[in-house]
């Protein structure tokens, strides 16, 4: 059996159709500087896999032209941007978490700074903080937003009413904060 295929539909392009053991249903991924991906079943055809595809050629064009404008403002980042020295950004992100935990009287337990590919950031259940070193790419008030956001989770361990209410009393508008981070979702990669 085919593992993959790269079939052509019209007005889309090529796209890549490849069989999942984890797909229940017949889905659709558009990534940037991946493309278009569609996970088939065991169970279902590529044919089939194709005419649903077909039928959902609107949906994917929309996020294909979202794809490339992600694209391009990547590509205008990478030619501005420098490396970022990772020891230097851990000190500057480690330095700011102790002082908004001191400051608000939060306690964690260990932090690690990483070079994540999806995440800013992410608090265990033993209260041990995970930051992307990427974050210093950001303006303060964001990066604040973000560290707060994990210190929070150190308190409320879900995305509740009672964990925005929490993190509104130390950033003003939490649900709005969290809205801008999409605008720098193109740091990430």
């Amino acid at each position: 059996m085919t593992k993959s295929k790269i079939i052509e539909i019209d007005s889309v392009g090529e796209i890549l159709f490849e069989r999942s053991n984890r797909a229940r249903h017949i889905n659709i991924s558009v990534k940037p500087f991946k493309g278009v991906r569609v996970a088939v079943p065991y169970r279902v055809s590529f044919d089939k896999a194709k005419q649903f595809a077909q039928s959902k050629r609107d949906w994917i064009k929309k996020h294909l032209d979202k794809m490339k404008q992600v694209e391009k403002e990547h590509e205008a980042f990478s030619k501005h941007s420098t490396e970022i020295n990772r020891a230097e950004a851990g000190k500057k992100l480690v330095n700011r978490l102790n002082e908004l935990s001191e400051q608000h009287g939060f306690i964690y337990n260990k932090v690690s700074v990483r070079n994540q590919k999806t995440r800013w950031g992410s608090c265990s259940f033993k209260n041990n903080i995970s930051l992307n070193m990427k974050l210093v790419r950001l303006p303060d008030e964001m990066i604040d937003y973000v560290l707060l956001h994990e210190l929070v989770h150190t308190r409320i361990k879900n995305h509740s009413h009672e964990f925005w209410a929490e993190l509104n009393k130390f950033v003003g508008d939490a649900k709005g904060m969290s809205k801008k981070m999409n605008e720098y979702k193109v740091f990430l990669m």
